[in-house]
């Protein structure tokens, strides 16, 4: 179970997005392994990439099928994080995680550039309302430097055809450097999540209100139960707090 975590930092939701094997899920494990490094808490703990694609399927396929969550804090905020899968397949399920999510990192390999499901992620997390994304530009350790400032250009003016920033910060790293210790590249994830803290803002949550969280999906965990997963849109809940299901028949 997940430790309590500093309730004076504000919380914000954010996800990876991007196409398949462009390395969304080794970058989720490389921010929780870097800031357990560098920025050591309760919170902060490394979770290995086979921890984060838990399902049989996903370790067999090698890709993200569900939205997986994870939590870590940076200097100012603690952060819930989405990993969203990126093959075609399972466009719904990221669907699911960009419409819990305050803001994104498009996840884009140096090697490549925008790829199908780049654009189709860029245009959902749009329609879905997220507010901002930074870029994270992958696999700069296999990357040719004349591809990388075009691959740039497209990047911004993808951002820009679809209404978010084309001035959004990019950042440029290995995730798999990084997750096998390499300073340089440990420091381009601090980079990426002081990134986060500076442009994603800071969401207003509506305190006040009575406790209100639409159900965006439910599992059945083993030793657990049911378990419902969803953003909280108003008010607050505490733990053994008693809640109302609405909408479900009799």
């Amino acid at each position: 179970m997940a430790d309590a975590f500093d309730r004076s930092k504000p919380h914000v939701n954010v996800g990876t997005m991007g196409h398949v094997d462009h390395g969304k899920t080794t970058l989720t494990a490389a921010i929780t392994a870097v800031l357990a490094k560098r920025l050591p808490s309760a919170v902060n703990k490394p979770v290995a990439y086979n921890q984060i694609d838990n399902a049989p399927e996903e370790r067999q396929r090698g890709i993200t099928i569900a939205a997986s969550h994870q939590e870590y804090e940076s200097p100012k905020r603690h952060y819930a994080h989405v990993d969203m899968p990126g093959h075609a397949d399972y466009v719904k399920n990221m669907i699911t995680g960009a419409a819990q999510v305050d803001g994104a990192i498009l996840v884009i390999a140096a090697t490549d550039g925008p790829m199908p499901q780049t654009r189709e992620h860029v245009l959902l997390a749009k329609q879905v309302g997220v507010p901002k994304i930074v870029v994270f530009l992958n696999k700069m350790d296999m990357a040719d430097a004349d591809m990388v400032e075009l691959i740039e250009e497209e990047v911004r003016e993808l951002l820009a055809k679809n209404g978010f920033d084309e001035n959004a910060p990019i950042i440029k790293g290995s995730a798999l450097k990084a997750l096998e210790g390499d300073e340089k590249y440990e420091d381009s994830i601090m980079e990426l999540v002081e990134a986060m803290d500076e442009y994603i803002p800071e969401p207003k949550r509506d305190l006040d209100k009575p406790f209100l969280m639409p159900i965006e999906d439910v599992f059945s965990i083993k030793g657990r139960g049911t378990v419902a997963t969803g953003r909280i849109e108003q008010g607050v809940v505490k733990l053994n707090d008693e809640v109302e299901i609405v909408g479900l028949k009799p």
